[in-house]
């Protein structure tokens, strides 16, 4: 019987295998020597949010930078037939030698502007295309749904409460460390916390309330146990008598600094009769916390109610309204020599033709508002457009890979937190609101390469 326990966790052959066969391909027509650039970018924002969050990076870095095949993989892929020997040799020294450019992990994006640029011969560049978008799409996914409950709640905390609905171990672990990307206060996935050095929050199930023989002594019991700030969840049998019984639970240990949790019903409702009865009854720190199949939507309906926070899970950990990050990986140059010679990909949906070549991407901010007015992208190599002096430009794109090495430091998921917070502070209102669109200039020489590409491919 195999040992499970001792199983390992490569995930070097966490690819489409067209990858390692086009791989082949380029290293038998002895494509290594070349240099090719490979954009990585969107089309659309999820739920037509006015921007979307960049999240990932720091997975996509740590597999890069350990990148290797081992003999089983070499094994797995002889089996194939379909592998010559020349070139499993060549993959039992692969690594990635080539550059990557980056984002900011937490960056604000908008679509058709490069978030990550490849820079490699063609057989690393195309073996890392499936690891990219897998981290990518669902990071990104999680941490700009995150973002819309929380602005829906309006500056009241949001826990991600998602582990038991993700498609997965993975997903629920980098799902919550999104979350957090995106502006939740905390998660209840304790591995998450674990790994990810972010704050993990939780209360009670109701199955603790039905294994003591009343819910006063159920309460009780968890207010000996955990007396600082204690959250109990009210709901099992009736929420009524839940409430009664958390007030004299409270009051018996004069408790002040405490909550109650109502996770069904109707919770516009029944938040406000709780918190008349909690006020009443001279509770007034006490705090209402909801969950149940919550949503920036169903959040948005309650704008008006008195609840201090929200639990959301299963809508959140899957993004249930629009599951879908489409970030494609595409070609845009081939460097010959000294020259880089642009290519560009053309489809009968004009949103599916690239814009070609290797690019530099700007934001420009008002100097004294600091508030971002507009994106630019240029050719690598062009002259920059001359700014008023009251505006100010920063360059997005980072070399993070070079030289076998990660090039940047390695933050926690709450640092990148705090950034992706001042960035999104840095949107005007309109924006925010999605009453405009973001401006997204190209340049007039790019512009003009990509209409001269497209014409010349007619």
């Amino acid at each position: 019987m195999e040992n499970f326990s001792k199983k390992r966790s490569n995930l070097t052959l966490l690819c489409d295998f067209y990858e390692l066969t086009m791989m082949q391909g380029y290293f038998l027509n002895g494509f290594e020597n070349k240099i090719c650039y490979f954009d990585v970018f969107f089309r659309k924002t999820p739920d037509n949010n006015p921007f979307a969050i960049f999240a990932g990076l720091s997975e996509i870095l740590d597999f890069v930078a350990n990148l290797r095949f081992d003999t089983e993989d070499i094994t797995y892929l002889r089996s194939k037939n379909i592998f010559c020997e020349e070139f499993l040799n060549y993959l039992l020294d692969f690594k990635f030698n080539g550059e990557i450019y980056s984002l900011q992990e937490g960056e604000i994006v908008f679509p058709n502007e490069p978030l990550m640029i490849i820079k490699a011969n063609p057989i690393e560049a195309q073996f890392l295309e499936t690891f990219l978008l897998l981290n990518i799409n669902h990071q990104s996914l999680i941490a700009t749904k995150a973002n819309r409950i929380v602005r829906a709640a309006k500056n009241r905390p949001v826990f991600e409460f998602g582990s038991r609905r993700a498609h997965g171990n993975d997903a629920a672990i980098k799902g919550a460390k999104a979350a957090i990307i995106g502006g939740c206060l905390a998660s209840s996935c304790t591995l998450a916390g674990k790994k990810y050095d972010i704050t993990v929050s939780g209360t009670m199930a109701h199955s603790w309330v039905q294994m003591f023989d009343n819910e006063f002594k159920a309460f009780c019991c968890y207010i000996e146990l955990y007396p600082k700030n204690p959250i109990l969840l009210i709901d099992t049998y009736h929420y009524e008598s839940g409430l009664e019984n958390a007030i004299k639970a409270f009051k018996k240990y004069n408790v002040k600094e405490c909550g109650v949790r109502i996770d069904s019903g109707n919770l516009a409702f029944l938040s406000q009769n709780i918190r008349d009865k909690l006020d009443r009854e001279n509770l007034k720190e006490c705090k209402i916390i909801v969950s149940n199949s919550l949503d920036e939507y169903e959040i948005e309906k309650l704008q008006n109610s008195p609840i201090d926070a929200f639990g959301v899970g299963e809508r959140l950990i899957t993004a249930s309204s629009d599951p879908i990050f489409g970030c494609v990986y595409k070609l845009v140059a081939i460097q010959e020599l000294n020259a880089i010679k642009p290519k560009i990909k053309i489809s009968e949906n004009s949103s599916k033709t690239t814009l070609p070549h290797f690019k530099k991407f700007f934001r420009v901010y008002n100097k004294k508002t600091k508030k971002a007015l507009y994106d630019e992208i240029y050719i690598y190599d062009e002259k920059l457009d001359e700014l008023d002096s009251d505006l100010e430009r920063k360059e997005m794109l980072q070399c993070v890979f070079k030289n076998n090495q990660i090039q940047i430091k390695n933050l926690k998921a709450s640092q990148i937190a705090l950034y992706t917070k001042n960035q999104i502070d840095t949107l005007e209102k309109n924006i925010l609101d999605a009453n405009s669109q973001y401006l997204i200039k190209i340049s007039n020489k790019l512009q003009t390469l990509k209409t001269n590409l497209t014409h010349q491919a007619d």
